[in-house]
């Protein structure tokens, strides 16, 4: 079975196809025929050996992906699902060692997947899982009231912009950071209010809502920075293990998709919207899996809008 891995860690030139074996199939489990898997920052550092340590799986090949799409081919035993093989569908994967969503073969718990958005292809449904559910698992621990304030930053990107249209979508009033050149994407993602990106953002941020906004998603990883953009006792969700500062009651919650690797019912729901058009599925470009290394090369040279796929 064909993957994109590597066999030693290094830049993007050491990403290549490698052959694995079949994956086991076990209760509560499904197997995927993966045809698009999505690229993501974090995927760069499963390369580059930065997560090594972290892995219980002590040994190449290492298979990077954390998103997967493609066809239901087969359901394990113990299995409670209304999928059917044959049907087309995505899932948030959790890689480890060799299983990681950039390979044809994929056995997932079947938690893990949900069908895809009707009328979204393949690469565009391999888009949504992780990053949707990024984005739902910070709204839900920020759990603000409709008619609240909501200031994004990082808002033209994956995570950014879902919890923009998520944010509109419960009634909340979104403040969001852009260049000039993705003011209008922003604008278009649903955001109320755009300000311009940079180290100073959260001043921007005061001189529109002197007291403070009520929540951060701070897409864009800015951390302390970004800080006293939100009220005393306001709330602030980070995408990179950042805790806050401690100061001014401010609840920070570290945003951490594992503990939503098998919340089947939150990414049918994000299925649902994608349907309902409240949330959009971006590709900017999509790569053979020959060319795994360029695609990681992409993204890392950065000003990527929309996701780079890997195909199979």
């Amino acid at each position: 079975m064909r993957a994109v891995g590597v066999t030693e860690f290094g830049g993007p030139e050491a990403l290549h196809v490698i052959d694995v074996p079949a994956e086991p199939l076990g209760p509560g489990q499904v197997r995927l025929q993966v045809t698009a898997a999505t690229v993501n920052p974090t995927d760069t550092h499963a390369r580059n050996g930065a997560y090594a340590q972290r892995d219980p799986v002590k040994q190449f090949p290492y298979v990077p992906g954390m998103d997967a799409a493609g066809e239901l081919v087969e359901i394990g035993p113990d299995v409670d699902t209304d999928l059917q093989v044959g049907e087309r569908v995505m899932a948030i994967v959790l890689p480890s060692g060799a299983h990681g969503g950039y390979r044809e073969d994929l056995v997932v718990p079947a938690a893990s997947v949900a069908r895809s958005p009707k009328g979204a292809s393949d690469a565009e449904a391999a888009t949504l899982p992780m990053n949707g559910l990024t984005a739902r698992l910070a709204l839900d621990l920020m759990a603000l009231e409709p008619g609240q304030v909501l200031a994004v930053t990082g808002a033209a990107g994956a995570f950014g912009g879902y919890v923009v249209q998520l944010a509109k979508q419960e009634g909340l009033t979104v403040v969001a950071d852009a260049s000039e050149a993705d003011e209008q994407l922003v604008r278009d993602l649903g955001a109320d209010v755009v300000v311009r990106r940079g180290d100073d953002v959260a001043a921007r941020i005061r001189e529109l809502y002197p007291d403070g906004v009520d929540g951060l998603a701070d897409g864009s990883v800015q951390d302390e920075l970004v800080l006293p953009a939100v009220k005393d006792g306001g709330t602030v969700t980070t995408v990179r293990g950042y805790r806050g500062d401690g100061q001014r009651g401010l609840r920070v919650h570290p945003v951490l998709v594992r503990s939503y690797g098998e919340e089947q019912q939150k990414l049918d729901q994000l299925r649902q919207l994608v349907e309902d058009g409240v949330v959009t599925l971006r590709v900017a470009r999509t790569f053979p899996a020959e060319q795994g290394a360029e695609a990681h090369r992409v993204l890392e040279a950065g000003g990527v809008r929309g996701r780079l796929v890997i195909t199979f």
